[in-house]
Formats: C-alpha cells, sequence, structure tokens
C-alpha cells in the first residue's frame, strides 16, 4: 500500500517509569462533572446532568515526567481559561459496557488540563453552536505522564489540586465528581465504539480562571502525578 503523502506521525503520551509510549486514538471529555463547578459557570445539576464533547487528537500537548511544558496562547480570543482534569486512559475498548465492568478497561491515569477559548465559548454557547473552535485548538489538551492502573489501583478518591503563579486556585478530590469512572465509561459506550488508546477528561472541580502570558499553572492528582505548564 502506498500514500498519497507521508502519513503523520502518531500522537502519543509518555508512561511513568518506561521508555514506552501511549498512542492517542480519540479524546473524550466530560464537562460540568463537579457540583461546584457547575454552580460556578451557571448550570443547575438536577436539570442538567454532566455532558460529553470531543477534542481532537491533534489538540494534545503531551508534557514529560520533570519537565515544564509551553502552552501558547491562542490567536482569535481575549480569554483562555484552565481546567485541571483527571484523564482515564483506556487500554481495551468496547461497546455497551456494563458498569460494573468499565473498570477493566482502563490502562492508566495522567493530569490534564482543558483549556478553553472562554469567550469564544460563550458566544458559542450563546448561539446553540458547537464548541469545536473554542475546545479543539492547538495544544488544548495538555496532559501529563500517564501511570498505569497496575501502579495506582483504581482510583474512586485522591487530592487533586491547581496552582497559578504559585497561588492554590483549584482544591478538591476525584471522589466529588458527579459521574463516576466507572459510570462515564459505561455511559461513553453507549453513544461510541470505545477503542484502545482513547482518553477520557473527566471533568474540573470549581476555581477555573483566567490565564495570562508568562504565567505558569503546576497542579496534580494524588497518586497520579503531577503537570506544568508555561503560558507563552
Amino acid at each position: 500500500m502506498s500514500y498519497a503523502f507521508d502519513p503523520v506521525a502518531p500522537v502519543t503520551v509518555p508512561l511513568t517509569g518506561s521508555d514506552s509510549l501511549f498512542p492517542v486514538h480519540r479524546i473524550y471529555c466530560v464537562g460540568r462533572n463537579y457540583a461546584d463547578h457547575a454552580l460556578e459557570v451557571g448550570h443547575d445539576l438536577l436539570a442538567e446532568p454532566p455532558l460529553i464533547f470531543c477534542k481532537p487528537a491533534a489538540s494534545l500537548l503531551a508534557v514529560a515526567p520533570g519537565t515544564v511544558g509551553v502552552f501558547h496562547y491562542p490567536p482569535r480570543t481575549g480569554l483562555v481559561d484552565y481546567e485541571l482534569e483527571l484523564v482515564v486512559a483506556l487500554g481495551r475498548g468496547g461497546s455497551e459496557v456494563d458498569e460494573a465492568a468499565a473498570s477493566e478497561l482502563i490502562f492508566g491515569y495522567a493530569a490534564g488540563l482543558d483549556m478553553t477559548r472562554r469567550d469564544v465559548h460563550r458566544e458559542m454557547m450563546k448561539g446553540g453552536k458547537p464548541w469545536d473552535v473554542s475546545k479543539g485548538f492547538a495544544g488544548a489538551a495538555p496532559i501529563g505522564a500517564i501511570t498505569p492502573v497496575r501502579e495506582v489501583g483504581i482510583l474512586e478518591r485522591g487530592h487533586m489540586w491547581l496552582d497559578l503563579n504559585g497561588e492554590r486556585r483549584q482544591d478538591s478530590d476525584l471522589s466529588l465528581m458527579v459521574w463516576s469512572v466507572p459510570k462515564i465509561i459505561a455511559q461513553l459506550s453507549r453513544s461510541f465504539e470505545l477503542r484502545p488508546g482513547d482518553l477520557i477528561y473527566t471533568g474540573t472541580p470549581k476555581g477555573v480562571s483566567a490565564v495570562e502570558r508568562g504565567d505558569i499553572l503546576s497542579g496534580g492528582i494524588e497518586r497520579v502525578g503531577e503537570l506544568k505548564l508555561r503560558i507563552a
């Protein structure tokens, strides 16, 4: 088989304690999965449950352990927000997965950031338009190294935090998710055929705010790892 041009190299994420790389297939994201954040942005979880959207794999910004990633402030916006999230990496796929068996699909976990062109996002929401322009730009999905599930087990709780220029902005726990990780996997598998290499950004707690050029974001999740980013 020949190609019309050289294929784009696969998108990958480093693993902790290994030279191997995790090949990325697709990125799913869960919105409004922490009650305090849903209220922070003006939504009632009783009326509006968590929602699903996607980012292209090309939006991933992988940051190797012990390094500082560089996020380039995107064009066509004057307001970019951060959102710290647990990222679940799948090593197995499936459709119509039972919630009780969903954890069997998990390969590992990472700390990630959902970066958003917030001004564009608000305009899209106001007009009932797709979010792609606000959520899927280059670098919109920073991620730290993936820690395999065999090293940490199945996570149901864990401290998560994020500092902006050394000041604590997000401080929460994974146990406060509205949808647990198994429930997210099961729900996704009813609408999509999940594949090995899929990443799931599981939502953010309150404390979301904007970044400026020169800012430093530093965050992490207990037992999973840390992520540091400079805004350029």
